[in-house]
């Protein structure tokens, strides 16, 4: 567990004690009511686990840098950006990931796009989302993270 990690446990336990010596009826009240919204949202966090290793098995990064590494700079582009948008992939995974398609040959640009939208835009989340936020929430952040994922990429390109 890294130090964040063991922050934010440790202030959740400090707050939880707080709230308990606080009000403990209103605290109880509070955990059964995160318990449930927890419990309604197994499904889906469930489903996106799922819908993680089906993605990683049927695109591997092997085909990721075939397909980037072919095309025009602009066409890599925005193919990594869309690739990196219906992918899920968590940050440990994908900073590596990262590194293998620059050693394949890669362009930065569409590397940096598909890392962006992989961490930012979330289509496989959009349900889960979409239920914590509502849709007009969550659509305006999805494509606006899109937008930025692109703007930044060819920051990058024109810093690198």
């Amino acid at each position: 567990m890294d130090i964040f990690t063991l922050a934010i446990w440790i202030g959740t336990l400090i707050f939880l004690g707080f709230s308990i010596t606080k009000d403990k009826v209103k605290t109880k009240q509070a955990l059964k009511m995160a318990l449930g919204m927890g419990k309604g949202m197994v499904v889906s966090i469930l489903s996106i686990i799922f819908a993680i290793g089906l993605i990683l098995t049927l695109i591997p990064p092997t085909k990721v840098a075939a397909f980037l590494g072919t095309q025009s700079v602009l066409l890599a582009t925005i193919g990594g950006a869309l690739l990196g948008t219906i992918t899920l992939v968590p940050a440990f995974i994908a900073f590596p990931l990262v590194g293998t398609l620059i050693h394949a040959g890669v362009s930065v640009v569409p590397t940096v796009a598909f890392l962006t939208t992989l961490t930012m835009v979330g289509v496989v989340t959009f349900p889960l989302e979409r239920k914590a936020f509502g849709v007009k929430f969550t659509t305006i952040r999805n494509g606006l993270s899109f937008l930025f994922a692109i703007v930044i990429a060819l920051v990058m390109g024109v810093m690198i």
